[in-house]
Order: structure tokens, then C-alpha cells, then sequence
């Protein structure tokens, strides 16, 4: 019998299949790096549920015990936590349509060739890299000081009298600010996706006789609309924790006219000393940014398969 004929076929191993000890090394290298996740991310959720349970007074130690959900109900009681869950929906609302809609046309804008393109593109996205303790040192400071500031000048110079804008606009002010410090990441992101648009289409469109209107309309506007929501995912993500701006301009003031829920949870532990009522405030300020994460990333995840 012929040799070829009588051995014994050898299965080949599937090919692109790592084997089980290459699969065993790959996951002890990345062990260490997981378990660090792990701990960086869950021991402060755990404490932090932890001691929203808990009567914890760091000024009164006779506070101490289980306190069930005490906690969680003075806090959603408090007429304080409405007024932080509006302003915190007012700050967020506001400075998204700002920058969103000016962002969008400031974007076309600079979409154009003009003398000076560069330059003007380089200042209208540097306010982006002022640390937010900085630039609301320089709002509240230089531009909107009643006595001294830029704005009051401008006014007393057309015969107005100028304004405390931080005491009598609060809220409006805040939005303002941030919405400075956020416009030149939407003008950016937009930007790029504007210059991602076919030029033959633009040239297309008009040579039909679309005017610019029209063009916006009809064709950037769509053409952005997935820049859009991803530029509205990530800023709602980083304003639900605006802090810095509100500290150093207003305090949460005048009363709590200006405070957010991040406030509110920093005057909690760090002004009144209440541990367990400012973790319950942790705990519903987490699951408040799971929410409205999970709702912006369902979204996205539309606008993308369209």
C-alpha cells in the first residue's frame, strides 16, 4: 500500500486563532491595567454609596450610624436641589445653543477665504486652552467688574451706567462665560467636518442656482448634523460638572441663584461638612449623567447608521 495513501491525515490549526496560552499572556499583561481601572473607578463609587448611607458629620462626631435613605430624601426634598437640577439645565441648555449655533456659523464662516484666515482661526479657538479658573479670573476681573471692567468703560463711555452682572445676572452671566470658553471646541469640530463636504457638490448646487441660503440648508446642514450631536454628546458630559466658573465668580450666589448640582454637592461636603448628604447627592448626580449619557450616546448611534 502506498505510503501517501495509508498515513494519517493531521488537522492544520485554524489559522488567525491565537492559541490558548497566547490568550492566557495577552490577559496576565493586561491584568495590571485592569485592575488598576478597577480600583481607580469602583473604590470611590463604593465608598461613596457607602457613606450615603451613613450619618456623617466631619464638625458634629455624634452623628454616626445607619441612616438608610434619610440621606437621599432630605436631599430630593430640599427645595435647594431643584433649584441646582434647573440651573444646572438652564447652564447646560443655554451654552449648547450658543455654541452649537454660533459655532455653526462661525464655522462657515471660517470656511471662507479671507485675508488673515489663519490668524483669525488660530484666536477664535485659543480661548479653548484657558484653564477655566483663569478665564473666569478674567471675566469677573477685567471685563465685568462694575468699577473697572471692560464692558463698564464701554458703557459709561456711550453715557450708560454700567452693570454688576455677576449680582443681578448670575445664571445668564455663568452661561455666557462658559460659552466662551466652549465655543472654539464646537467652532473645531464643526470646522473639520465642513471641510470633509465635497466641494463638487457645493460647485453642483450653485452652478443650479442655489444661493447661500439654500446651501446652508440643504446641504452643510445635513452634512453636519452627525458633527452636531457628538459636538452636544461631549460638551452635555463636561458641563453637567461645571465647577471652577461658578467658585470663583459667583459662589453658587446670590443665595443659590447660580448654583448647579456639582455646587451643591461641594457645599454639602466642604461648606456645611455633611458627608452622607453630600454623597447622596454624588450618587443622583451619577445616575442623572448615566441617563442622559446613555440617552446621547443612543443618538449618536442613530445619526451614525443613518
Amino acid at each position: 500500500m502506498d505510503q501517501a495513501a495509508g498515513r494519517i491525515p493531521v488537522a492544520a490549526a485554524p489559522v488567525g486563532r491565537p492559541s490558548r496560552a497566547r490568550r492566557t499572556g495577552g490577559a496576565l499583561l493586561l491584568s495590571p491595567a485592569v485592575i488598576l481601572l478597577l480600583v481607580w473607578s469602583l473604590v470611590p463609587l463604593a465608598m461613596t454609596l457607602w457613606y450615603s448611607v451613613r450619618r456623617y458629620n466631619l464638625v458634629d462626631p455624634t452623628q454616626v450610624g445607619f441612616a438608610g435613605l434619610g440621606n437621599y430624601w432630605y436631599l430630593l426634598t430640599d427645595p435647594d436641589f431643584l433649584t441646582a437640577l434647573l440651573n444646572t439645565a438652564i447652564l447646560v441648555g443655554g451654552v449648547l445653543v450658543i455654541t452649537v449655533g454660533l459655532g455653526t456659523l462661525l464655522a462657515v464662516l471660517f470656511d471662507q477665504s479671507f485675508p488673515g484666515r489663519g490668524i483669525a482661526r488660530v484666536l477664535v479657538i485659543s480661548p479653548f486652552f484657558v484653564m477655566p479658573t483663569v478665564s473666569a479670573l478674567l471675566w469677573k476681573n477685567l471685563m465685568l467688574h462694575p468699577i473697572y471692567g471692560v464692558y463698564s468703560a464701554m458703557m459709561r463711555a456711550v453715557g450708560l451706567t454700567p452693570v454688576d452682572w455677576l449680582s443681578r445676572y448670575p445664571l445668564a452671566t455663568l452661561v455666557m462665560i462658559v460659552s466662551w470658553e466652549w465655543l472654539p471646541f464646537a467652532i473645531l469640530i464643526l470646522l473639520t467636518a465642513i471641510q470633509s463636504l465635497d466641494a463638487e457638490q457645493k460647485e453642483a448646487a450653485r452652478m443650479d442656482g442655489a444661493g447661500p441660503l439654500a446651501q446652508f440648508r440643504y446641504i452643510i446642514l445635513p452634512h453636519l448634523s452627525r458633527a452636531i450631536t457628538v459636538v452636544i454628546m461631549i460638551e452635555t458630559i463636561f458641563l453637567l460638572a461645571v465647577f471652577a466658573e461658578i467658585s470663583v465668580t459667583t459662589a453658587g450666589g446670590p443665595g443659590v441663584a447660580s448654583t448647579n448640582l456639582a455646587f451643591l454637592i461641594y457645599s454639602r461636603a466642604l461648606l456645611q461638612f455633611d458627608v452622607g448628604g453630600a454623597s447622596a447627592g454624588g450618587v443622583v448626580a451619577i445616575v442623572i449623567a448615566n441617563i442622559v449619557a446613555a440617552f446621547l450616546l443612543r443618538a449618536v448611534a442613530r445619526n451614525l447608521e443613518a
